[in-house]
């Protein structure tokens, strides 16, 4: 446990020495000592120079070799495939979105082998350094029964993970797209206590992290030091924000009930107007589309509705991603007071953030889930 935490340590930090090492997580300075020099010996931590003399010994500067393991993380929408790979560091180091519409077939499986090699090779990734990928989808996935239960995104429905996993390249893992996204947002930016993810996407969803370690997922914050894991649900279906009913008797979603949140706060709803692209909408609202300004201030006030529930239930931090979150930025003040209206505890909408990780940000969480795998082995 000690060797493992001392290696998350260095591994957080750009560089560090052994005394702080020992300070920082209450190990005596032998034992520290003892581990730096096993983890030196297996090439996973390195000395780069001295620190300057504070009155004694110069400290050793130690820092990670983070490229001594490598991950790779797709992320399968219904037209596109994401993909990205990182280090030990759990950054994107590189990202490519290719439009490839979903087809359930083997030929389809295939090209994704060959993409991901394809890319692997471009980049001058060593094979032999990768410990696994990760594949992330709009779907509820069984992880004990290891079978995708029901996919509406890409009408897939009980199937099993080995159709997908077995024709990789590379050790695999199928990941829900929210859960890997939300990875991706709590290991790139420090967020105090618990966090809910709330995906804007084509279809709406979300995931709920907890600072704890009680749960099958679970990962390092670097940023908190505190081990998180992802709630799935009895039956795997946490979190399925999408479908609350925040206007009973109203519009109908796609699952067959009236009012749901999805059906006033995806994507598509704004996207729809634009031929499906999101990102003109945007841009024709700015420029004076009236008729946009209206749609958009609508859209704002359902998803009030649904954030302020979101608080209601959980009382964490709500960031918005998905398509939706990508572009939200400019507007979160608008979001946060809306939401604050509508607070009985407190009239602060504070706890409301934009994501900070956009399209790559699914297939970089499930590329991380790999690299957490490994460094638990530590």
């Amino acid at each position: 446990m000690n060797r493992n935490r001392v290696f998350r340590y260095i591994n957080s930090r750009e560089k560090t020495s052994m005394p702080e090492i020992a300070m920082a997580l209450h190990i005596s300075t032998p034992t520290v000592l003892s581990i730096v020099n096993e983890l030196e010996k297996r090439q996973m931590v390195e000395v780069n120079g001295e620190f300057e003399s504070t009155g004694g010994r110069k400290a050793k500067i130690l820092t990670a070799v983070r490229n001594s393991r490598y991950a790779v993380g797709l992320d399968i929408t219904a037209n596109h495939v994401s993909i990205t790979y990182t280090d030990l560091s759990g950054r994107a180091l590189n990202h490519r979105r290719i439009r490839k519409p979903f087809v359930y077939s083997d030929d389809y499986f295939a090209e994704l082998a060959r993409l991901t090699e394809e890319f692997v090779k471009e980049w001058d990734v060593p094979p032999e350094k990768i410990e696994g990928m990760g594949i992330s989808m709009p779907a509820i996935i069984n992880s004990r029964e290891q079978i995708i239960t029901n996919s509406h995104a890409l009408g897939v429905y009980n199937v099993s993970c080995r159709s997908w996993t077995e024709k990789m390249p590379y050790r695999c893992d199928l990941v829900n797209d929210a859960n890997a996204a939300a990875v991706t947002e709590i290991s790139g930016r420090r967020i105090p206590g618990n966090m809910v993810y709330f995906s804007l996407s084509n279809t709406v969803g979300g995931a709920a992290l907890f600072r704890d370690d009680l749960g099958r997922i679970k990962f390092w914050s670097p940023w908190q030091g505190d081990t998180y894991s992802l709630y799935e649900g009895d039956n795997w279906r946490s979190c399925e924000f999408g479908h609350m009913v925040i206007h009973p008797g109203g519009e109908r979603c796609y699952c067959g009930k009236e009012g749901c949140v999805d059906a006033y706060c995806s994507a598509l709803k704004l996207a729809d107007r634009t031929e499906g692209n999101l990102e003109r909408f945007f841009l024709e609202m700015e420029a004076g589309n009236e008729e946009f300004q209206k749609v958009w201030e609508e859209y704002l006030q359902n998803l009030a509705i649904a954030v302020d529930n979101l608080r209601m239930c959980f009382d964490c931090r709500v960031v918005l991603g998905g398509y939706v979150g990508s572009n939200i930025s400019p507007y979160i003040d608008r979001i946060r007071r809306l939401a604050a209206e509508k607070n009985i505890f407190e009239k602060d909408g504070s706890y409301i953030d934009a994501c900070r990780y956009q399209k790559e940000a699914s297939a970089l969480g499930a590329a991380i889930l790999q690299i957490e795998r490994y460094i638990d082995t530590i």
